[in-house]
């Protein structure tokens, strides 16, 4: 294990540090020891002790994505550690390092493109390469409605969109249907076609991807598809879960993939689930899922799901009260889809009818998607209860350390649904069983998976107790 001393030395050996170098070298020990050597390496391996201003230590790091991450995640211990190892320091900010980035190594047009030397592109010529490349004109960053369910995922693909290829590549976005993944994985096209128009992006489904791969199988016509896709400057492969169980295309797709990150060149994916958690996917391809950053999508609190609304009636011109608008947002929980398709159903409602509308009104205008939605809304804590009473547990044993079979199972069990009924996340599921970890949480849902795949009877019961919790 390395020593004080030498994780000192190393840290000062990395950074280009002023007058408090010494300082910074303590820093990065006690940081160490506080957030994990992984951690550390990822997100203060190239960071810059800036020095101390009016009782605040400044730390400079490489982008938007760190100073979030930082922020959100690792702030309360980098405080601690900068006012332990410098007097008078009460408070540290962290900044997004200005100094310029190094032009592309693998030479050509893409290299001269990431310098900035291409004057960017607006109005038509702009909408003509953004419909040419397969994007819909209406994902951009400034039409996506930023909430504490999205913020570090929409940082991370401003962060690609401003260097790509250059930091978090591949990109792997994931979460539930309707959550805003295709909305900024396509903001990202966007917005690299707008500043760099000489940049070829290419946005796809999956499923395209695997048909038209089979057509050029067919044709004769593979080279011709692997130049199409291989030289790409930017890929967007949206819904990579249809990949599973289909062995050539996984293999054509892990040498695209290949291809396109050794030449530096970005790739976004996005999947209705962690990479691992794919079934039938090559284990090579997982692995070059998750080398890169990984991010999640949650479901939106209320204030977000206002506030989305509110824009949409803005954009679209409609007025509906406050209200109204409010109990949308109160019902429709899961899914921005839903909710975006719930407003234009009201909306519509409006401009033809012409009558005030009122809540009753509005429920029984909605009864169906209202009713499908509250089917959806199940909580972890009916579900150890629910699992708890079946399996003739206790409720306390759902969060005990506790690991005999006879409750083990169960709790595996009730994790399984947790995952698949509601849209909480690894972290959120393991801590509402005890502060367990994510990988806990995707050890038991395999778990599950085999014993559902291998013996009889053990799907009947989980659809049952599916059954029990959605009415």
């Amino acid at each position: 294990m390395e020593s004080v001393e030498a994780a000192a030395c190393e840290a000062n050996k990395i950074h280009n540090i002023d007058d408090g170098a010494d300082g910074w070298s303590e820093v990065s020990v006690a940081l160490r020891g506080a957030v994990g050597e992984d951690a550390f390496q990822r997100w203060f391996g190239a960071a810059v002790w800036k020095g101390v201003s009016d009782a605040v230590g400044t730390l400079a790091v490489p982008g938007e994505i760190h100073q979030v991450w930082i922020e959100t995640n690792y702030l309360p211990e980098l405080r601690a550690a900068v006012c332990e190892a410098f007097d008078g320091v009460r408070e540290v900010a962290v900044v997004v390092n200005d100094a310029k980035e190094p032009a592309a190594a693998n030479g050509g047009s893409v290299s001269a493109i990431r310098a900035g030397h291409a004057p960017t592109l607006e109005g038509e010529a702009l909408e003509r390469r953004i419909k040419g490349s397969g994007l819909n004109p209406a994902y951009t960053f400034g039409s996506f409605v930023v909430g504490s369910n999205s913020q570090f995922a929409h940082a991370a693909c401003e962060a690609v969109a401003k260097k790509a290829g250059i930091g978090y590549n591949p990109l792997f976005i994931y979460g539930g249907p309707g959550l805003g993944k295709t909305h900024l994985m396509q903001a990202i096209g966007q917005e690299i076609l707008r500043r760099r128009p000489a940049s070829r992006v290419v946005y796809l489904t999956c499923e395209k991807f695997t048909n038209e791969f089979i057509d050029a199988v067919r044709r004769g016509e593979l080279e011709k598809f692997r130049r199409r896709y291989r030289s790409t400057d930017v890929l967007l492969i949206d819904d990579v879960q249809f990949l599973a169980g289909k062995e050539r295309s996984q293999e054509e797709f892990f040498h695209t993939f290949n291809t396109l990150l050794d030449g530096r060149n970005q790739v976004v994916l996005t999947c209705d689930r962690p990479a691992c958690e794919i079934k039938n996917l090559e284990p090579r391809l997982i692995s070059r899922f998750e080398c890169g950053l990984t991010v999640e999508m949650q479901a939106p609190e209320m204030e977000t799901r206002l506030a989305i609304l509110r824009k949409k009636s803005h954009d679209w011109k409609v007025g509906v009260d406050e209200s109204i608008l409010a109990f949308l947002a109160e019902k429709i929980r899961t899914n921005v889809r839903r909710l975006e398709g719930a407003l234009m159903r009201v909306a519509t409602y409006v401009s033809l009818a012409g009558d005030a509308l009122t809540v009753e009104k509005v429920e029984h205008l909605l009864r169906d998607l209202l009713r499908e939605e509250a089917s959806r809304q199940v909580s972890i804590d009916a579900i150890q209860k629910t699992v708890a009473e079946h399996f003739d547990v206790r409720l306390a044993d759902m969060t005990s350390r506790r690991r005999p079979a006879s409750i083990a199972f169960p709790r595996q069990v009730a994790m399984y649904l947790s995952r698949s009924l509601t849209k909480g996340s690894l972290v959120e599921i393991g801590e509402a069983f005890g502060g367990r970890d994510h990988g806990t949480v995707i050890h038991a849902c395999k778990k599950v998976v085999e014993k559902v795949e291998g013996e009889p009877g053990m799907r009947e019961m989980i659809e049952r107790l599916e059954s029990r919790l959605k009415r």
